[in-house]
């Protein structure tokens, strides 16, 4: 693997005995242990993901909130200061650049302070975009992706694996909120979020101090996981992943993220009015649960077929370690999508029998 990015715990993620793969422009672990031990380690305890190769950008200047409401189909103004959003990126024809996090932090005149996570692939294309639309704005993009880490501490016991470190009464953060605390002495960012469908946090620190946590925990018995295990977990939980499951020909109506658009609680955003058009006409398509029979995993473009003809196509895939079932996302036409429905899934040479099931797969 050459020319490829390292996070600043490369060396650490070695150490450990990961086995590295290219993930995105990245050399990043893939596994340490084993993807299902990993996996059960996070559904019954507590593992830490080396997450830093995602992009981080703070805003800070006059009239953010104004700025950030006309980029994504969420109402921001909802936000106040330690709250976050879950939402997309539009571009004009509502398809998604990017899912993201907001974060809001200061809401104060003229010193407003905001910040986004973003993905690692998307990171240059979003910075764009974002800048872009910031033309003729008092608002200031700043990157510190090169000069953070990001760790998640993901699990069912990870409230108590993170608190030992933290100055702040963690039991107190609620989901989506955040806060700004010490640990090893230094200050940190964290938000109780994630990406596995478990309880956890997402900590923004600086990279030394960055270093000294991952072995930290490591040594308290905080099991080491890569994106093997990240990838079974959000898909047993029924989350998407960016350019896969979604991607900017995509909207969020049809990636069936109607949930995180609030029309009527905002004006105008890049992407409105192709929103509009489709909740008054239809869709042509939108994403489902699909829970296969026997072991037959449907992956990543296998063809999806109703009565023996394709109409669709599978985009996410694996067998559920939690489950013990084949589960899948795939895009079908809408008049498919109800519960129950059976489907087929050409897998080679054969085709494999499906139904519709509700999403998530899996809640803890």
């Amino acid at each position: 693997m050459t020319n490829l990015n390292r996070t600043p715990l490369y060396d650490l993620h070695l150490a450990a005995g990961a086995r590295m793969v290219e993930f995105g422009g990245w050399e990043m672990p893939v596994q340490y242990s084993g993807i299902i031990a990993e996996h059960q380690a996070v559904r019954s305890q507590t593992g830490v993901f080396d997450v830093s190769h995602m992009g981080k950008f703070e805003f800070r200047g006059d009239r953010i909130l104004e700025t950030l409401q006309k980029l994504v189909p969420s109402n921001l103004a909802r936000l106040v200061p330690g709250r976050a959003q879950y939402t997309v990126l539009l571009n004009e024809s509502g398809g998604i650049i990017d899912d993201v996090i907001f974060y809001c932090h200061s809401l104060t005149l003229g010193n407003e302070h905001w910040s986004v996570i973003v993905n690692a692939s998307t990171t240059e294309k979003d910075k764009t975009w974002i800048l872009k639309q910031l033309t003729n704005s008092s608002v200031e993009l700043i990157d510190n992706s090169p000069t953070q880490i990001l760790l998640a501490i993901q699990g069912a016991t990870a409230e108590q694996s993170l608190q030992s470190l933290a100055e702040a009464d963690l039991s107190k953060l609620k989901r989506f909120r955040h806060l700004s605390t010490e640990i090893l002495g230094q200050k940190v960012f964290i938000a109780r979020t994630g990406y596995t469908g478990e309880d956890g946090f997402e900590v923004l620190i600086d990279i030394e101090t960055g270093k000294q946590l991952w072995q930290e925990l490591l040594a308290a018995g905080v099991v080491p996981c890569g994106l093997g295990c990240r990838d079974t977990l959000r898909l047993e939980a029924g989350l998407h992943l960016y350019g896969q499951d979604m991607n900017d020909e995509t909207t969020p109506l049809e990636a069936d993220l109607s949930w995180l658009m609030h029309m009527n609680q905002k004006g105008d955003f890049i992407g409105r009015s192709r929103l509009e058009a489709q909740l008054k006409e239809g869709l042509p398509r939108k994403l489902v649960a699909i829970e296969m029979e026997g072991r037959n995993i449907a992956r990543h473009d296998y063809p999806i077929l109703i009565n023996g003809k394709t109409v669709g196509i599978i985009t996410s895939g694996t067998m559920s370690p939690t489950l013990g079932k084949a589960i899948a996302l795939g895009y079908v036409p809408t008049e498919f999508t109800k519960v129950g429905q059976k489907i087929q899934v050409q897998i080679r040479n054969k085709q494999a029998e499906g139904k519709l099931v509700d999403r998530p797969f899996y809640k803890p």
